[in-house]
């Protein structure tokens, strides 16, 4: 199987740091410091060599350093599928992020047909008990890492909803006015539904045919409108917008569609809801797809994805977190994990590379250390 990892990797006035640079050899990489060093920073970077807003869903004025605020720059160089690539992405003055590729200017879309970056951050340990949004989110960065045109789609489908939504507000009772937004948000949500459906397919499928330490989620699609329940053609869920339009018209905003869709998931081996699940439970299901996220994409892509793990260690034991290294190990994945002590990743040994984050007159210093 072909490799996806970073060589090189420079920060420039880029959140806390003002200039890092590593180089890297494709191991996995243990990132350790006190906390409000800059660790997740590292990681932010990496998470924008992919198409998206990032880990953090920031705007690029937001990842500036201050004071000086002149705009930051993340360039990296990438081995994937064989090949070598440089990438370049950066703002200045906190315009729109732009991205260049091998010396040429390139769409943010055009990032996925080089690197795949799967992340799990912090914040998304209470995905299972909070609302619908964020598990959509998670979904579609799922389906993005396989189809890297699915942030487009979603795009589509919004900026049209926006509009008819707008129409609904306004209580526009005229048909014509609705029918080619109404079409737009079809051919779109349709094409979202089925990617997605794929990329659930892939994970159950890669779930199935591991045997990890980690515990299987028996995964789910469902929709808030049971009209609307599989809208894989487009003249269906034209249909849908078309009957909703009276309820729509009276709530100020579309109910039916993929942007109300949810992810389910059950712990398969006690058969019991994730939402109902314990801290420690839904944590390592939270591994457990992220972890088969990267085994499916290690075949439908080629080669694994570049993992971001971030205080991955928080609710795992000691067993639990070797067994992580040794997923990551046979899965030949580039992973940069983070926390605040390096003995936290003692079981790595020397099969992942060591780099401290400190914090010293008011900017980060990153530096290698093994």
């Amino acid at each position: 199987m072909s490799a996806l990892f970073l060589s090189s990797l420079t920060l420039s006035h880029f959140r806390s740091h003002r200039r890092a640079a590593l180089e890297l050899d494709g191991r996995p990489v243990a990132i350790f410091g006190p906390n409000g060093a800059g660790k997740t920073n590292v990681l932010e970077a990496v998470s924008i060599l992919s198409p998206g807003r990032g880990l953090r869903r920031a705007s690029s004025e937001e990842m500036t350093r201050r004071p000086e605020a002149v705009g930051w720059k993340v360039r990296a160089d990438v081995t994937s599928l064989g090949r070598a690539h440089e990438i370049e992405t950066w703002s200045q003055g906190g315009a729109a992020r732009q991205t260049r590729i091998d010396g040429k200017a390139a769409a943010q879309a055009a990032l996925g047909r080089i690197a795949r970056v799967l992340w799990l951050i912090p914040s998304m340990d209470r995905l299972w008990i909070e609302g619908a949004e964020g598990r959509r989110r998670f979904l579609d960065r799922a389906t993005l890492s396989f189809e890297p045109s699915h942030g487009d789609t979603v795009l589509t489908y919004e900026k049209a909803m926006r509009e008819r939504n707008r129409l609904l507000k306004d209580m526009v009772r005229d048909a014509h006015w609705y029918g080619a937004l109404e079409k737009q948000m079809a051919d779109a949500g349709a094409q979202i539904h089925r990617n997605r459906t794929r990329a659930l397919s892939l994970l159950e499928q890669a779930q199935a045919e591991a045997e990890t330490a980690f515990p299987v989620a028996s995964l789910s699609l469902t929709h808030a409108e049971p009209a609307c329940e599989t809208p894989q053609e487009a003249g269906a869920l034209a249909e849908a917008l078309a009957a909703s339009r009276p309820r729509d018209m009276a709530a100020g905003r579309t109910l039916v569609g993929p942007h109300r869709a949810d992810l389910g998931a059950i712990y398969a081996a006690k058969d019991v809801a994730a939402k109902d699940c314990s801290t420690g439970e839904q944590k390592a299901l939270l591994i457990s797809l992220i972890l088969a996220n990267a085994r499916a994409l290690a075949a439908d892509f080629g080669a694994p994805p570049v993992l971001l793990l971030d205080e991955v260690a928080a609710h795992l034991d000691a067993a639990r977190r070797a067994a992580l290294y040794d997923e990551i190990s046979a899965l030949g994945a580039q992973a940069f994990m983070t926390g605040t002590e390096r003995d936290l990743f003692d079981a790595l040994g020397a099969r992942a590379q060591y780099v401290e984050v400190t914090e010293t007159d008011q900017q980060s210093d990153v530096r290698t250390v093994g």
